[in-house]
């Protein structure tokens, strides 16, 4: 039996004095969970990933280890392999999110489709610059790094999660999965920060302070039952590819809107959406390790992030300026921007907004319409990258 030495008991601070960048993602983690509880910006985002970034980044990788013939892995290399990296997180927080989201504002105003669609210009804007900078001596972006990062423009997480994972399966470079995750959510839990800038800088006071009326007209429960199930068979037939992502999401509303399974519906919204969010957040953060994170690569990708949910939300933003021209001054442009997905993040973006230019305009249900059409936008748009690219 092999005894080691009584230093080996302080190796881990011999590995943090030879790896220095680990004291960076240190810092990283602590920023997160800073502004998770300090100044709450999403805090069931980020209190989960900062504690992932520690823990991926401790000295030895013991919690992320992969397995080997010899021993056992790190939990988070579970984790990541059998519920991340497979797929199953984010189908079933596609299930909760269905089992949470009201369609009524989305079916009551269909016209709102298209601030959803506007919104995904981003995932274009973001795969035509990632080819662009695989053309340069510096990058070896291909055309399935570029749908993995072109994704993060739908701002939807576990629909970036999912193509990205897909995408790497079929030969994406193996650093680029971990990169654009951990870029999708960094810039999610950053939509209060990122989007009213651009907001206030493409509309004008006497848009923003637009009121829109309710329609006094309900939508029918037999409807709201007809709607998941219907587009569950269309996307299925026509998209092929996004049908377990919206499949899962329209199992879920249909849970919520059966009226007949209340048990289920419950456990979907509440148990299995806190279960699934604490094993998402902690999985994101340990991809975010320091060797893959500080690399010209994952700089580009972050880049390349920003530069689509700002373009994703100005997409959206000028849509609705026109429909507030054409409406004759109805619509608030600022709806567009909930557009982006990033449910209900981008809607409540909107509604402060709206709250600060005039506390009595109440324009939460209106943005949840276009938001609700950009995550079905986003699942979209992955399933038509995973159709094209092979």
């Amino acid at each position: 039996m092999d005894i080691g030495s009584f230093w080996d008991i302080f190796e881990g601070f011999r590995d943090l004095g030879s790896n220095p960048l680990m004291l960076g993602m240190l810092a990283i983690a602590t920023l997160l969970i800073y502004l998770g509880i300090a100044k709450r910006m999403e805090p069931l985002l980020l209190v989960p990933i900062g504690a992932g970034v520690i823990l991926a980044n401790l000295p030895l990788g013991e919690v992320v280890n992969p397995a080997t013939g010899q021993e056992t892995g790190g939990f988070l290399y579970y984790f990541y392999e059998y519920a991340l990296f497979n797929g199953l997180i984010p189908l079933l927080i596609f299930l909760g999110l269905g089992a949470l989201t009201d369609f009524e504002p989305l079916l009551a105003r269909p016209i709102t489709f298209l601030l959803g669609a506007a919104a995904q210009f981003g995932i274009f804007v973001a795969l035509i610059g990632t080819i662009a900078l695989g053309l340069t001596p510096w990058f070896d972006f291909g055309l399935k790094e570029a749908a993995s990062v072109a994704i993060i423009g739908g701002a939807e997480g576990p629909t970036t999660i999912y193509v990205a994972a897909k995408m790497q399966q079929i030969g994406a470079a193996p650093g680029i999965f971990a990169a654009v995750v951990a870029a999708s959510y960094s810039y999610m839990a950053l939509v209060p920060i990122i989007q009213p800038p651009v907001i206030k800088l493409l509309t004008t006071k006497k848009e923003r302070r637009v009121k829109m009326s309710y329609s006094e007209r309900p939508i029918s429960r037999r409807t709201k039952i007809i709607f998941p199930i219907l587009t569950i068979v269309i996307s299925g037939l026509l998209i092929p590819r996004a049908a377990p992502l919206i499949g899962m999401f329209m199992f879920g509303n249909l849970l919520r809107e059966s009226g007949v399974v209340e048990r289920l519906a419950g456990a979907a919204q509440n148990e299995l959406m806190n279960i699934v969010t604490i094993l998402l957040g902690i999985t994101v953060g340990s991809t975010m390790i320091a060797e893959r994170f500080f690399t010209l690569d994952t700089i580009a990708v972050f880049a390349l992030g920003i530069v689509a949910f700002v373009t994703a939300t100005a997409a959206g933003v000028l849509l609705g300026k026109l429909m507030y021209v054409l409406s004759k001054g109805k619509v608030n442009p600022m709806i567009g921007a909930a557009g982006v997905s990033a449910v209900p993040m981008a809607a409540r973006v909107v509604q402060n907004m709206a709250a600060k230019e005039d506390p009595s305009n109440f324009l939460l249900m209106h943005a949840m319409g276009p938001n609700v059409a950009g995550a079905i936008g986003a699942a979209v748009a992955g399933g038509v990258l995973l159709s094209l690219v092979r």
